[in-house]
Order: structure tokens, then sequence, then C-alpha cells
């Protein structure tokens, strides 16, 4: 049937009510519906992170990404302190009205042509990148060997101890971590595997089961709208726009201000994991992820840790993955400038509270869920940490920022990297549990042993059918 058929029909079908029968309170739903916008905006101005407690103020952050970016945000900035008091005396006509006026100037914002930020190539697309990369021949992995099937699960198990430890303490300055619960070297309270990071892997795997290594954007942003409820910042803009028909690379791009920020870089470990030892894989299909929420120097974040998890399978230490990932961004990038900047420091500073002081001040005007100070954590803690386990687990949360989000990639590339099995069991994997727990449509639990059987065999099925596919070329990814 035609749309005006089935609308002919249901009004034809359609009957009045009774004449004494009252349905004008009906809108009354309305206002309930404006109370909850209301609430909503009260929220984007001032919330506290679950876990940590840390303030966001998700309005202004937006300002701040803006200027990040290259746009002149000065008249956005004028509205700062109007919108703060509206949402401190819960005014929800005023918040309605400041909040549009700093969009409205924030979409309509000129470059500032002196901002740094534009002396550098700009990337969209996996194609983009691609041309400015040259990846080396991958090194053959034997996914069905039972040793691939153990690193995958060290690598799931260094993700959620990092994703416990983070989720802590994320939010706080270096300075403020230590006046409270000085050196941290371990969790602080009892574990949760809650965190928002893995729904978007879990999404991911979901669209892999499926497609395997020709899964595309479309693909995951379908996986996305069956299973995640609701989402953050960059994360929230791109469910919006999915919603509405706005398909990637358009859904990470359009109204989205905080397409720059760390999510998509939190997200990619998993990458890593399904192309062991192919970084160009594990970099495109990041990419093909990433470009659902992310733009440019976002998307590259992304395909970071994709790397990073990659050639944790075949590298034996930190200090060489670290260098090895950083030469594979695309140099052209503002990114790839702050990884190298960073890794300078590392060379050039004996302590790790050397190299990262002068990080945190190179990248002050940064918000801590931007991924330029997060990067910048995962660098010098893997670094620093010269292998060591316990030590990178130390340095990654005492450097505070995102520290689930930098913590869970750190210590999943260096779960494989290492023996994991030397790790303190006791001290680190037991308190996690079996189970993980997430706000998904479904999902909402799952055990570490069905993820990590999912995760492999999942890959298994995706190289056994890749080879099928290119056998007559002899063109086989593993």
């Amino acid at each position: 049937m035609k749309a005006w058929e089935y609308e002919r029909k249901w009004i034809e079908n359609a009957v009045p009510p009774d004449v004494d029968q009252s349905c004008e309170q009906d809108w009354l739903e309305y206002l309930k519906a404006g109370i909850a916008s209301d609430e909503k905006l009260f929220k984007d101005w001032y919330s506290e992170v679950p876990g940590s407690k840390a303030p966001c103020h998700l309005v202004v952050a937006a300002i701040q990404s803006m200027h990040n970016r290259g746009y002149d945000v000065t008249e956005a900035e004028k509205y700062i302190e109007a919108g703060l008091q509206a949402e401190k005396q819960k005014d929800g006509s005023a918040i309605q009205q400041i909040t549009s006026k700093i969009y409205y100037l924030l979409n309509t914002a000129k470059k500032d042509a002196n901002c740094e930020y534009w002396k550098y190539k700009q990337y969209k697309t996996w194609q983009d990148i691609e041309k400015d990369v040259i990846f080396p021949k991958c090194t053959t992995i034997n996914v069905f060997s039972e040793q691939y099937a153990k690193k995958v699960k060290y690598g799931w198990l260094g993700q959620l101890i990092g994703g416990a430890l983070g989720t802590q303490i994320e939010g706080y300055t270096t300075e403020n971590i230590f006046k409270k619960f000085g050196e941290v070297k371990g969790y602080l309270r009892e574990p949760e595997t809650y965190n928002d990071d893995i729904t978007y892997e879990l999404a991911f795997l979901q669209s892999f089961i499926k497609k395997g290594y020709d899964v595309t954007s479309q693909d995951i942003a379908q996986e996305w709208l069956a299973l995640i409820a609701d989402g953050y910042s960059a994360e929230e803009t791109a469910l919006y726009n999915l919603r509405r028909g706005i398909m990637p690379p358009e859904s990470g791009i359009y109204n989205n201000y905080f397409c720059e920020w760390i999510g998509a870089q939190m997200r990619t470990a998993i990458h890593g994991m399904v192309a062991p030892a192919n970084p160009s894989l594990a970099a495109k299909l990041a990419v093909y992820d990433s470009v659902i929420s992310h733009s440019n120097n976002g998307i590259i974040g992304g395909m970071f840790n994709a790397m990073l998890v990659s050639l944790s399978f075949v590298e034996k230490n930190a200090k060489e993955l670290i260098e090895k990932t950083i030469a594979l961004l695309p140099q052209k990038s503002e990114y790839a400038a702050v990884a190298n900047y960073v890794l300078e420091q590392c060379k050039r500073c004996d302590t790790w509270q050397k190299a990262w002081e002068i990080c945190q001040n190179r990248l002050k005007q940064y918000h801590w869920i931007h991924c330029y100070p997060n990067v910048a954590a995962e660098i010098v803690a893997l670094w620093y940490g010269e292998n060591d386990f316990e030590k990178t687990c130390h340095i990654i949360c005492m450097e505070g920022q995102d520290v689930d989000c930098t913590a869970a990639p750190v210590l999943n590339a260096l779960a494989i990297l290492i023996d994991f099995e030397k790790v303190d069991q006791q001290k680190y994997v037991k308190p996690i549990g079996n189970t993980i727990y997430t706000m998904m449509r479904k999902f909402q639990e799952i055990s570490v042993e069905q993820l990590c059987c999912d995760t492999v065999e999942s890959v298994k099925s995706a190289v056994t059918r890749w080879e099928q596919k290119e056998r007559k070329n002899e063109n086989i990814i593993y």
C-alpha cells in the first residue's frame, strides 16, 4: 500500500468520541514533553559523570570544541554566564532560548584563519586516510590457534580492568587525584563493568558476526539503532542523526560539535583484535566504525587504538609498539602532530611526571574528553610503563582525563603484548568477575567467556569466508 492509502484507510475507519467524553486534557502531554526537554537542557549545562561524579558542562564544552576545531566562537561565549545562571535557577524558558542562540552561533561560526588547526589536512573517510599512509605487509597470524584465542581473552580482560580502574576517577586532574587518593595503584573500590564504551564494541561485533570483513559503516550504524538506547556528546548526536535517516559519514559531522572527542578512540580496540597483526585492516574497520559519530582527528583517534591493539599481537616492547603505531598515522594530520610531540617529550624526559606536565600544559585548551589529551595519556603511560602491567595501570590512572577510555585500550594492548598470566590475577582479574553489564536493549548481561568466544568465532568465520571469496586471486588476509 502507498502512504496515502494507509492514511485514507485510517481516517475512514476513525470514529469520533462521545460528545460527553473530555479529551482536551490530552494536550497536557505536550507540557510534560516540554518539561522533559527543559530537564535535558539543564543536564547539558551541568551534569555529573556516572561513577566518578566529575562535573561536565556539555554546552560550554561544545563552544570549546568548536574553538579547538578552528572556529571563532566569541559571540557564543557571550551567553555562557547567562546559561549557567538559567541552569542554576532552573529557568526552562531561558535555558531554551540561550541554548538555541549558542547553537545557532556555533552553526554559523566563521573559520579563524589564524588558527593552527587549518594548517593541517582534513580527513573525512577511510579513502582520504589511505592515500596518505603506507602500511607494512601484515604478519600472518593463525586465528584458528589456541594462542590467538588466549590473546583475545587477555585483551578483553585488560580492557575490562582498565575500564573499571578508570570509571572511578575519570574527569579529574593529576593534582586532584593525588590530593584525594595519593598514588593510585589498583581499584579504589569494588570494580564494576558498567560503562558506555563497550556497548559500541558489542554493536560492532554483531555487525562483524553477520558481515565479517565486508562490514560497512551502514551495517554498524544499523546495529547502533537496534541495540543502543542513548549516547553522550558525539554518540548522542550521531544516534539523533541516524534516527532521522542521516547515514555515515554525514551522521558523524552534521551538527556534531564533539566529532573530535574521544568517542571513536575509546571503542576501537576490538577492531585490532579482529585484525591481529594487520594494522591496515584494523585501521580500515575502525574508521568505518568511527565515521558514524566522528570526523577528521576523531576518526584518526579511532584508527590509533585499533592499530595499537593489532600490532600488539606481534610486538614485544611497548615503546616500539607506540613508535610503530604513531608512524602509521596520516602525518599531515593535527592528530599525528600531537602524537609525535608527546613521543618527543617521552624520549626527552627522564620521568613520566615531567613528560606529562609538559604535555598537559601544551594541551590545556582541550576538554578532558577530547581525543588529544587522552592519546597523550596513552602514549606516556605505555612509554614509561616499560611493559609492566601494574606500573602502566598506575601511570594511566594518575594522569587523569577520561581515564576509563584511555586505560581500557592501553591495557587491552598491553595484556596481549606481555605474558598476561604473570599479572597479579587476584588483584586485577578476580574482582572483575565473569559478567559484563550494559545499558543496551540486548546484552544487558554477557559473560566474559561468551564475549571472548563470540570474538574468536566471528574472526574464524570471517577469515574462512574471505579465503573462499579471494582464493582465485590468492589474495588472502591471513
